[in-house]
């Protein structure tokens, strides 16, 4: 596996996995508000940020991605599982830069072209089928073709490594080697309808619609086949989130709500809190 994280095999599964999971295949499409920070225009604001939200389709937990028998793509052995939601994204969107720009330390706009990021983002998932809300707040990184360039990496492809790589854990220690970053964001690219990979070759998001593309190969309604098409995938993304925390309201009882709250605390865990300590998780019960 090219990384310079340690995934151990001891790293727990999140307590709130298997009924998030589970709620998530009651719909008939995972949709969810996606929200970052986006620097502000304003002059003479008190916040420098301004909150961003969009809807996104979730594609599965990093390292699992969902089976999809028309996906022609190479694919990774299952060697790894983690507890961190994806979705796909196009380089030339407004989130992609935001991810980077309010990062702590970790990425600059100016290097959003490629693997990076770090930016707070929120995620908002309303499963009616079961009447509950899921939020996860945490941070996000983006996976690019960088990811496994020559030598070590630029300093987005190190943190993405890093950080995404902590919090992998290992299910197969057979066949970890050869785990690649780069096949895993093929096979992304390859789970995505021909359609919607044609998408990533649409004019730039924002461009007037009075102004066509000089390239007539670069219009709407394309349909992609090659998985190494050379625009599409330039402009691909795979965005991971790192929950750090996840809320849980359930509101099948109108007459009593309940709500939970999980927190990251890492693998030594955090003795002084309420609440019970599950593997790496803080759980606790609050009054909605």
């Amino acid at each position: 596996m090219s990384t310079t994280a340690k995934t151990p095999a001891s790293v727990g599964v999140a307590p709130w996995r298997p009924l998030f999971l589970s709620h998530l295949a009651k719909m008939d499409s995972p949709e969810f508000v996606f929200s970052t920070l986006s620097p502000s225009d304003a002059k003479d604001t008190p916040t420098p940020y301004v909150p961003r939200s969009r809807y996104c389709i979730f594609r599965g937990m990093w390292a699992e991605l969902p089976e999809n028998k028309h996906n022609e793509a190479p694919q990774n052995e299952r060697v790894y599982e983690s507890d961190l939601p994806t979705l796909t994204t196009d380089v030339r969107m407004h989130k992609v830069p935001e991810i980077f720009a309010s990062s702590k330390g970790h990425g600059e706009e100016s290097q959003s072209q490629g693997s990076g990021g770090g930016g707070p983002v929120e995620a908002v998932f309303w499963v009616k089928e079961t009447m509950t809300q899921w939020r996860i707040r945490g941070d996000a990184y983006l996976v690019s073709t960088d990811i496994e360039g020559d030598g070590d990496g630029s300093s987005g492809t190190k943190t993405v490594k890093a950080k995404i790589g902590e919090r992998m854990r290992v299910v197969k220690e057979e066949g970890k080697e050869g785990w690649s970053w780069s096949k895993e964001l093929t096979a992304h690219f390859g789970n995505l309808s021909p359609g919607m990979r044609g998408s990533f070759k649409n004019p730039a998001p924002g461009t007037s619609v009075s102004i066509p593309p000089q390239d007539k190969s670069l219009a709407l309604g394309q349909k992609v086949t090659d998985l190494n098409d050379e625009v599409a995938r330039r402009n691909f993304r795979v965005v991971i989130i790192r929950p750090e925390v996840v809320e849980q309201l359930d509101l099948t009882d109108p007459e009593k709500a309940r709500r939970w709250l999980f927190t990251y605390v890492g693998p030594k865990g955090d003795a002084d809190h309420h609440g019970d300590d599950v593997g790496e998780w803080k759980v606790e019960e609050l009054w909605p």
